[in-house]
């Protein structure tokens, strides 16, 4: 996939409330630093067990194998369908896991992503879930596929800010109140996009912002978007910086 292809990193899901939401996908770093430091619970865990184990003699023998089970299969799982929705590592990461939907992960799907570690496992170390992550946009491992779950950051991503100022100028016609919020919104994502995506985009709404400047300096598609941003939100020239 080029580089152009990969402008937005945000996964967009829509609850059946009709409530937008933006998730962005945890990758391979972040999920990596996870695994290791849940791997370092378990293992603690596992040797108190041990230790405590000794003292019941075979009945501490049989307590351990039991216990390795449940700290290598059921761990995750208790932890993902708690309300925080991540293990130990994934919440000192920021992360959580979720449904496709943002929706928090059922049982099934919690049980199904954790028991696909064998095949993300092969055939050494991860190395499937490795390069299935890195081949999507929304870092899915092949448990994540299977189950319908992303590993998400918690952080809530804020879609747009206060439009950037700019020189205000009317819109070619009457904008529908819809049109206005749509124009007022993506000239809030400016300064999170790149100058060249935010061009592609303000591009798409010339029919509305007015046709190019006849003068000596002629203004780009995405300043006479932000123009009439701030034309939209009561701004007009003599209020202009």
């Amino acid at each position: 996939m080029t580089g152009a292809a990969r402008l937005d990193t945000l996964h967009t899901a829509e609850t059946p409330e009709g409530i937008a939401l933006s998730l962005r996908p945890a990758g391979v770093m972040a999920r990596s630093l996870a695994w290791l430091l849940d791997l370092l619970v378990r293992m603690v865990l596992f040797i108190i067990i041990s230790i405590a184990g000794r003292a019941f003699g075979g009945l501490g023998t049989a307590l351990l194998l039991i216990s390795f089970f449940a700290l290598e299969w059921l761990y995750p799982v208790v932890f993902e369908l708690s309300r925080s929705g991540a293990t130990p590592g994934k919440r000192a990461m920021g992360l959580r896991v979720v449904m496709d939907s943002g929706l928090p992960v059922t049982p099934a799907a919690s049980f199904i992503r954790n028991l696909l570690r064998t095949a993300d496992f092969l055939p050494a170390m991860y190395a499937a879930a490795v390069v299935t992550m890195l081949l999507r946009d929304d870092s899915k491992r092949l448990g994540d596929l299977a189950a319908g779950t992303l590993v998400v950051f918690v952080d809530s991503v804020q879609l747009h800010g206060e439009p950037p100022m700019a020189e205000p100028r009317a819109p070619s016609r009457p904008l529908t109140p819809a049109e206005q919020t749509a124009i007022v919104a993506l000239a809030g994502r400016a300064k999170r996009l790149t100058p060249e995506r935010f061009e592609e985009l303000a591009t798409l709404a010339l029919p509305v912002l007015g046709g190019p400047d006849t003068g000596a300096s002629p203004t780009t598609a995405s300043q006479r978007l932000l123009g009439v941003a701030q034309w939209v939100l009561g701004r007009r020239r003599e209020q202009a910086p």
